[in-house]
Parts: C-alpha cells; structure tokens; sequence
C-alpha cells in the first residue's frame, strides 16, 4: 500500500519509488469515509421527512384554498352594497350572498348585474328584477304595469317617473332599483341581457 509512486526516469532505466502509508492511518482514512457515507444518509432521511412533513401539513390547506375557489367562482360569493339606489331594502355597505348558481330570475328578485359605466369600467350593480323577458313593461301616473297590468310594489315608497312601453326580447330584464328617485337602472341603461346577471 502506497501513498505515491515517483517515476524517476533516465536514459536508461527506471527507478521506483514507494512511500508505505501506516495502516491505522488508513483505517482512519476508511472510518472517515464510512462516516460521511452515514451522515450523508442521514442527512437525506431527514431532508425526506421534513418534505413529507411539511406536505402532509399544506395539503388541508391547499383543500381549503381549492374549496373557497371554487364555491367563491361558481356556487356563492359575498357583496357589498354601494350607495343608496336599493333603500330602504338595502343600505350602503350591506353585505349580501350572492347565489351564482341559480340562473332562474323572477320578477321581484334582487340580482346583481355586471354594468359598464361611463367610464367604460366594469362594476356590479344591485337592482330588482321587474318585467322579464318577453314582456312589456311601461308606467303611467306613477304606475308600473306589465303587459298592460299594473303591478304591485311594497318595496319602495319614491314616486317612479312615468315612460314609454318597452319591450323586452327573450334574454332581457327589465330592471330597477327601489330608490327609484336615486338609481341609475334600466330606465337609463336600458334592459339587461341574461348573461350579464351574476346571480340573485
């Protein structure tokens, strides 16, 4: 056993020599690298265990961030009233639930719309639904009638402007606010498609 060869090389010959190396410094050497070998194993044991760890404990998590996804996106939502246009059924900062899910609208329903203003931005609206599509709607001396029938409100206690009969084709609303003397609705903007309305 060996620690270095030197090749001395002349003309004529060559002259090898040998450095003997103690064994206990070998064994030393060989203990060492064991050890490494060991720590080494170690090392990646713990390293898998704090993995699988710390995955196993970000999963719920991960379910939950997942579950609010998706009832946020498609089954409900929380949204927060602006302004006055729907007292005195709702107030400036109610929260509400919105149902995104069920796409039936009747009449009397309060349904929040996606409404472009004139700004040209996107911003969600809260009316009630009051002619559905296919109707006509129009007032008369402060009286709403649909189809030529007035119709019933004790939701609102403003005074409604009389206008013209409107009618709506298969996907329109005909929508208002309850504060009829403070909101902007389809008296304005006129009726709403279908697919404009995120929910009730």
């Amino acid at each position: 056993r060996t620690l270095e060869t030197i090749n001395d090389v002349s003309s004529d010959q060559s002259n090898t020599i040998f450095f003997p190396i103690p064994m206990d410094v070998l064994e030393a050497v060989k203990g060492y690298s064991e050890k490494l070998k060991k720590e080494n194993k170690a090392n990646g044991l713990i390293f898998r265990w704090i993995m699988k760890k710390i995955v196993k404990e970000l999963i719920p998590y991960v379910i939950i961030v997942v579950v609010v996804f998706f009832i946020r996106t498609f089954i409900i939502t929380p949204v927060r009233v602006y302004g006055s246009s729907m007292e005195n059924t709702l107030k400036n900062n109610d929260i509400l639930l919105l149902k995104k899910f069920d796409k039936k609208y009747d009449r009397y329903d309060v349904v929040v719309i996606n409404h472009t203003n004139e700004n040209y931005k996107t911003e969600r609206i809260i009316k009630r639904v009051i002619a559905l599509p296919g109707e006509t709607i129009y007032v008369k001396n402060g009286k709403i009638y649909v189809n030529d029938k007035e119709i019933s409100e004790n939701y609102t206690k403003t005074i409604t402007f009389d206008f013209d009969k409107v009618k709506l084709s298969d996907d329109e609303y005909f929508v208002m606010g309850d504060n009829r003397m403070n909101s902007e609705d389809s008296r304005s903007i006129g009726p709403v498609k279908k697919e404009r309305i995120l929910g009730t």
